[in-house]
């Protein structure tokens, strides 16, 4: 029989083999290859026909644990610097794994006391912990997009309502424009954002006085100006993907209160740079903000997915997702309903994984973790720029090292080319992981420094797997096209 009712008696087996599995992993993390080779052709064999009588819970989770072994990229890792990914504390992980046993659903105090409550005491907690004033609020989502949609919906319902209309009830359809300004460090995820929002990737202007995207404040403060007192939505970007580097958010926030506009500061990463005394003036001006948001599954290193919103003036974020059925807590429930307060409705217990890693290592455990990770992006760059064939192309604030590999005597037209092609091999190696972008027009490395195992030693793997790499590189390549000019 396949019922799992009649299969009751594997959950204590099935449970133990997915710890021994998960232990064994963990163990392997930081030495195994960050990507196993052959993993392509590996889970092309995986699917076919729906199997029609089920083989138990045994044999599914050793299978699924064969597939992890081989497939798996070792993301939690200290090797890995793809993305600005972090990994997953001790504690946050063994919550993480309570979450699931438990299964709760956070839609309000009803559905889950315990859930409910763990989301406030974690949003309070992290709002200390960011220096935010009390008046913030906040709830968790699921990662940096869903943070900047319930910031940015909160953002639209303030304008609309300044423009006679509610954009929750009424739609945007015919109605004024709603302008945002920004620098170019604007975040995919706050563009993508805004066009599910209905304001429009159209209506944002990017004001950038260089190739880098650094904001032009006086174009900003002509285009706020040039409003006669409208509303607008400013985003200000707290570390951008490329270089870690910061929009000057104090003076934005100055133009925001002089203007009358809605000042977001989208701080995926950066926001930690607030945990720090050493960081914590690159994200300065951000406690000015109407709202602000940051992830929970980069720096603070708790498992995929979550992000956080904190809203100054809680109304506005309410007016976006408040939802009525008779089945439903009233909208003036005097116990929290945190369904009304973000785009999701059924919502996983992602607080117990924040409040747990917060209540094991507190505001100076991150604070640490945040300076060291300093030192190892400071470390990372001395390197990059003590070796002859590599480039750093940026300075490193924070977390995120920007450099290309230039081998002397190749010709610049040239380097774009072989980059990406280190790039790929670097992937294809699998010792380490860092992806390539495009920075000032040059394809360019960005790793990012964020996972809570990170040490020296790795971004010391990072640069003499690149220079090993780039020397086979060059070996195959035709003779005539090293020469100098």
């Amino acid at each position: 029989m396949s019922d799992p009712l009649d299969r009751r008696d594997e959950l204590e087996r099935t449970l133990e083999l997915a710890a021994a599995e998960a232990c064994a992993y963990l163990t392997g993390v930081g030495s195994d290859l960050v990507q196993p080779p052959g993993s392509a052709e590996l889970l092309a064999g995986v699917g076919g026909e729906l199997p029609r009588h089920g083989e138990g819970a045994p044999a599914a989770i050793t299978e699924l644990a064969r597939l992890a072994r081989e497939a798996a990229t070792r993301s939690g890792g200290p090797r890995f610097f793809h993305f600005v990914t972090g990994g997953a504390t001790p504690a946050a992980l063994a919550a993480d794994w309570l979450t699931s046993t438990l299964d709760q659903n956070v839609v309000a105090w009803v559905s889950s006391p315990l859930g409910t409550r763990l989301e406030q005491v974690a949003i309070d907690w992290l709002r200390q912990l960011f220096r935010l004033p009390e008046e913030f609020d906040g709830v968790l989502v699921t990662g940096g997009t869903m943070a900047n949609f319930t910031c940015l919906a909160a953002a639209r319902e303030w304008c609309a309502e300044r423009a006679g209309f509610s954009g929750a009830e009424d739609g945007l359809a015919g109605s004024p424009q709603i302008p945002v300004l920004t620098s170019g460090y604007v975040h995919a995820s706050a563009m993508k954002s805004l066009a599910l929002l209905g304001i429009g990737r159209a209506n944002v202007r990017r004001l950038a006085r260089d190739a880098r995207g650094r904001l032009d404040l006086g174009a900003l403060a002509d285009g706020l100006a040039s409003l006669d007192g409208g509303p607008a939505i400013v985003i200000a970007n707290a570390g951008e993907v490329n270089a870690g580097d910061f929009d000057p958010i104090d003076q934005m926030a100055d133009l925001a209160e002089r203007y009358g506009a809605w000042l977001h500061v989208d701080g995926a990463f950066g926001l930690f740079a607030r945990v720090s005394p050493r960081s914590q003036a690159l994200a300065a001006g951000s406690e000015r903000a109407s709202s602000v948001s940051a992830d929970g599954h980069k720096w603070l290193n708790v498992p995929y997915d979550c992000g956080f919103a904190f809203i100054r003036d809680d109304r506005w974020r309410r007016g976006s997702f408040t939802e009525q059925a008779d089945y439903l807590p009233p909208l003036d429930s005097p116990r929290p309903v945190f369904s009304y307060q973000a785009p999701e409705s059924s919502r996983r217990a992602r607080a117990l994984a924040v409040w747990a890693t917060l209540r094991a290592y507190g505001a100076e455990g991150y604070r640490a973790m945040v300076e060291r990770h300093l030192d190892v992006a400071a470390h990372l760059a001395s390197r990059v720029d003590a070796e002859p064939a590599f480039e750093l192309l940026a300075e490193a604030p924070l977390n995120i090292v920007c450099f290309r590999w230039r081998p002397p005597g190749v010709p610049e037209e040239e380097l774009d080319a072989l980059n990406t092609q280190l790039g790929e091999a670097l992937l294809e190696d699998g010792r380490v992981f860092a992806g390539t972008t495009m920075f000032e027009g040059r394809v360019a490395f960005r790793p990012a420094i964020a996972n809570w195992q990170t040490r020296e030693g790795d971004v010391d793997v990072l640069v003499d797997v690149l220079t090993e790499l780039g020397e086979r590189l060059l070996e195959g390549r035709p003779v005539e096209s090293l020469e100098g000019p």
